[in-house]
């Protein structure tokens, strides 16, 4: 602080102040007056003096500061949530999907090949609608041409479904240890990210469902010799299932949009998404209950007790389909549900059986003792007991001949139900409608789809050859 530096106003003073102000401030106060004096100065003599220079340091800003312990409680805090967020997508299959598609892959004993996403663009005009032919639960099918002229049938998986990606593994590691000329073939398989496809062989009729049961401009004409034989196929290809193989499985969803037909309507078993091991020393699997309804045989629809004789039981609702042309269940509204085995069963007890036979095939070279036989054979395999089914190989000496149906127990029916399946079937024949006007693939209780489950009004099979 100055204070009465001057005597004089003349005098000149000089105070040299050394002092380094790195954080702070300089104040110099002026005072107007003169010599210092607090009243008007003598001689008149006015002008600014110096009162005061200060210098204010900056006092350090306790309160912005973070202590130490603060910040890692917040990097604490921050990696957990980190953590948890990893472990959600985690859990919904978001990550790692990859890895775990691909190791379960790599750990099959596949006798099939393995084709890259690449490929399977190229071979599909990288999924052109043109070349789409199905749709279903677990994504589309497209056809396709490999490099060497095969034509193909690639089914391409949701992404979305973990039933879809069991079912995925399920059907490689079991149709690829199987190869018989009434199964169809598995030529590969594609894992890219969660990208999953199978690679078929390319079937140029579709199904059987959508040769009987679709729209009558897209229906394939099935003459009774054509019927027979596919039938005969479908018992064969359960035969190698059951019997010869060297994995005795049973396929679990035998039904006509599963069994497919090539060039020359030779038929070949598809989807083995839910198939399972005959565990031959144990009398049946119990297991989770999965196919589609009214196909499933009736110890496993309602007990979950599964052996080959479920399979047995869903061929003879398959004969009875390819003999009426008829859809087994069929819904209308305010109509209820009918089913074909109940009408065939109340046509047997009457003595009309021969009214179940599709009308179609009255203009063809129909044999009568054939047809009958196909119908004692389905009522063989749909009986109640699945001990008193026949096995599959001798279905096969059945139908071609070479034994005796056995004589079938007779079942009494209502006869005011007989009448109500008539007058409905009947009418049925009279509607300008389609055979069947629920989708092709029936009620499930599985996401199993069919390998060609179709839109019958699809342009691609309206523009067939």
């Amino acid at each position: 602080m100055l204070s009465n530096p001057f005597y004089s106003v003349e005098v000149l003073y000089k105070l040299l102040l050394k002092e380094n102000i790195l954080n702070g401030t300089l104040e110099i106060r002026l005072y107007w007056a003169g010599k210092g004096t607090t009243a008007i100065p003598k001689k008149s003599i006015y002008g600014p003096l110096i009162s005061a220079i200060s210098i204010y340091r900056a006092s350090p800003d306790h309160g912005s500061r973070i202590s130490a312990a603060v910040v890692v409680g917040i990097v604490v805090a921050v990696a957990i949530i980190i953590v948890l967020i990893f472990a959600i997508f985690w859990w919904k299959g978001c990550l790692g999907k990859k890895n775990s598609s691909t190791k379960e892959l790599n750990n099959l004993e596949l006798q099939t090949g393995i084709f890259s996403i690449r490929q399977i663009k190229t071979a599909t005009n990288n999924f052109d609608i043109v070349n789409k032919i199905g749709e279903g639960g677990f994504g589309s099918v497209y056809k396709g041409e490999l490099p060497n002229g095969t034509k193909i049938a690639v089914k391409q998986l949701s992404s979305k479904s973990k039933q879809g990606n069991r079912e995925f593994l399920n059907e490689i590691g079991m149709i690829s240890a199987l190869q018989h000329s009434c199964l169809v073939k598995l030529y590969g398989c594609c894992v890219e990210g969660d990208q999953l496809f199978l690679v078929y062989e390319y079937m140029q009729n579709n199904s059987l469902a959508h040769a009987l049961f679709g729209r009558e401009e897209n229906q394939i004409k099935l003459d009774w010799q054509t019927r027979h034989k596919i039938c005969v196929g479908i018992a064969r290809g359960l035969t190698y299932l059951h019997e010869e193989s060297r994995v005795k499985v049973v396929h679990r969803d035998i039904k006509a949009t599963n069994i497919l037909l090539d060039k020359d309507l030779n038929p070949k078993i598809s989807d083995f998404g839910l198939a399972k091991l005959d565990e031959e020393d144990n009398t049946h699997i119990s297991t989770r209950i999965a196919g589609t309804f009214g196909y499933m045989a009736p110890e496993y629809a309602m007990y979950g007790q599964l052996t080959d004789k479920a399979d047995v039981y869903s061929f003879g609702i398959v004969a009875l389909e390819i003999v009426s042309g008829r859809n087994n269940t069929t819904n209308r509204q305010n109509e209820g549900a009918f089913v074909l085995l109940d009408w065939a069963r109340l046509l047997r007890e009457k003595g009309d059986i021969m009214e179940i036979v599709d009308r179609r095939l009255l203009d063809s070279n129909l044999k009568k003792e054939e047809v009958m036989v196909m119908i004692n054979v389905a009522f063989l395999c749909t009986n109640v007991s699945p001990t008193l089914r026949p096995t599959m190989s001798s279905v096969v000496n059945m139908l071609e001949g070479k034994s005796i149906v056995p004589k079938l127990v007779s079942e009494s029916l209502n006869e005011k139900k007989l009448e109500a399946l008539t007058m409905y079937y009947n009418q049925d024949d009279q509607s300008t409608t389609t055979i069947m006007e629920m989708p092709l693939t029936a009620s499930s209780t599985s996401t199993a789809q069919d390998l060609y489950a179709i839109h019958l009004d699809s342009s691609y099979f309206e523009s067939r050859n």
